[in-house]
């Protein structure tokens, strides 16, 4: 499978798991682990009903390869997420020493990739991250827009 094609195979689901998280009524963003062709972690924003403000989408697949593995590096994987993610997403992706981030949509209000910050490109870390933008954008965003549409309507 070429680059492309994987890219938007995860992104997929990916998209599936921010819908999980939208129909427990959290923010829709999703994230998968993969390493190959394997799945390692996966996780959708659950901070509402874990009561944890850290419980992000990137977090909770981190934190679910970490016990998969028995380990905290997570060396020659790629994270793939709906959108863009912020400076603690960020910061943890580097001490897990991510090889690869793919997002969908950028995060205007509080992306540390490209929107907000450059994080990953200012060359401070002790580890550096390839990274991918764009993939499904627009539906990473169209699911992000109607959600928050929805909530508006209900207040």
């Amino acid at each position: 499978m070429q680059t492309i094609e994987r890219d938007q195979h995860w992104m997929l689901r990916a998209l599936a798991l921010a819908r999980e998280a939208e129909a427990a009524g959290e923010v829709p963003v999703g994230a998968v682990l993969v390493a190959g062709d394997e799945v390692l972690g996966e996780g959708w924003n659950s901070p509402i009903g874990t009561c944890d403000p850290s419980a992000h989408a990137e977090i909770q697949a981190l934190r679910s390869a970490g016990r998969k593995l028995g380990n905290y590096r997570l060396p020659g994987t790629t994270l793939y997420v709906t959108i863009e993610p912020c400076a603690m997403c960020v910061g943890a992706m580097v001490h897990a020493r991510i090889e690869r981030l793919v997002f969908g949509a950028t995060e205007t209000k509080g992306g540390a990739v490209t929107s907000r910050a450059t994080l990953l490109d200012n060359g401070w870390f002790n580890h550096r991250m390839q990274w991918t933008g764009g993939v499904l954008a627009e539906q990473c965003r169209g699911l992000m827009s109607e959600f928050f549409q929805r909530r508006r309507e209900r207040e």
